[in-house]
């Protein structure tokens, strides 16, 4: 385990701050589809309103836009807005929506997350609480659907935002992980050098190989998900919470 000084611990978000479609057993019970069903039936509602659409065209269409949205997300480290995304949809079924209804549906798609939010990942919190204060915590995150605006929103509502000093998320830095760029951000907020920042993270490619390429270090953390490491070579593991500041300690100098 390489040893030196941390300027800051980063986290990621999904499946490891927050259990990835935790909300999902919440949305059936409250007798509520899906999170990809309920935004094509949004987007099939919205055109409907001016137009007849099939349903199935609708879904054709945005099963496209994902795949365009997950082939620039992992090739060129670029998350689109829902609001992009959703342009893009809407310009390849040649329509579009007056303003005020494009903005309520982007508005709709971004928000489904808070409605029923997903649960927090075992001792999470008590962690960042203990945490808080030894080092910089800052949050490094793609934004997928949620932007970081409603991203704040969920960890203010578990009571994780006030645990971070800073906060970079791929809607406002304009790139994703893996992208030296997020990491060089995150660096700058702490007023660190990059090389000094650990990285807590779910997936190999982006929590790993992200800040190995930048010089930093990367724990891999398999509280929520354990992954094929792909050739990823973490400093370290974490697969508890409770385990991680002693994780840390030893990390350091």
């Amino acid at each position: 385990m390489a040893k030196r000084p941390i300027g800051a611990v980063t986290f990621d978000l999904w499946d490891c701050l927050f259990i990835d479609d935790s909300d999902e057993p919440k949305r059936a019970a409250a007798g509520q589809p899906p999170k990809p069903v309920a935004r094509r039936e949004l987007v099939h509602q919205y055109l409907g309103r001016h137009a007849p659409i099939a349903r199935e065209t609708v879904n054709l269409a945005y099963d496209v836009t994902d795949a365009a949205f997950r082939k620039v997300w992992h090739d060129e480290h670029v998350t689109w807005s829902v609001r992009d995304r959703l342009g893009v949809l809407l310009a390849g079924l040649k329509r579009n929506l007056p303003e005020d209804e494009f903005a309520e549906l982007v508005r709709l798609h971004e928000d489904m997350e808070l409605v029923f939010s997903p649960d927090p990942a075992p001792g999470a919190v008590e962690a960042l609480k203990a945490l808080h204060g030894l080092y910089p915590l800052i949050i490094l995150s793609d934004a997928i659907f949620s932007p970081g605006r409603a991203l704040r929103e969920l960890l203010r509502g578990a009571g994780m935002l006030d645990c971070f000093d800073a906060f970079v998320f791929s809607d406002e830095a304009g790139k994703s992980k893996p992208a030296p760029e997020v990491f060089h951000e995150a660096a700058k907020a702490a007023r660190c050098d990059v090389s000094g920042l650990v990285h807590i993270g779910d997936r190999p490619h982006n929590d790993i190989g992200g800040p190995h390429a930048v010089g930093a270090r990367g724990v891999l953390l398999t509280v929520v998900k354990t992954r094929p490491l792909e050739g990823h070579v973490p400093d370290a593991f974490c697969d508890d919470y409770s385990k991680l500041q002693g994780i840390l300690k030893a990390m350091e100098v």
